[in-house]
């Protein structure tokens, strides 16, 4: 408990950003879900399940970036996009991971 207490102390800041990317990228996306009308009255679990989604990919996305030593802001950038595309980004995760271990291993 004692590492958890001071990982969050150090990186306070960073949690924070990461954690508004993740929710301006989730409302965003519902904003869109509006004006598009897929969404044709306000909905608080519709809200609150695309901020759960957006903030699981922020960091996701946060720890990929910085699993790859990508630069601060081109990891915000994606995080915030990453997190707007919402279960689409999760998709494209999805995608990725196959093709990337398929690459790395040299198949087809």
């Amino acid at each position: 408990m004692e590492a958890f207490i001071t990982f969050f102390s150090k990186n306070f800041f960073l949690i924070a950003w990461i954690s508004a990317l993740s929710v301006l990228g989730a409302i965003t996306s519902y904003i869109r879900k509006v004006k598009s009308g897929k969404i044709t009255r306000f909905s608080i679990s519709e809200l609150i399940g695309d901020i759960a989604i957006s903030f699981f990919l922020g960091v996701i996305t946060f720890l990929l970036c910085k699993g790859s030593g990508l630069d601060q802001y081109l990891t915000a950038g994606l995080v915030g996009l990453v997190s707007h595309m919402g279960t689409r980004g999760i998709v494209m995760i999805e995608d990725f991971i196959p093709k990337a271990i398929n690459k790395w291993l040299g198949f087809k």
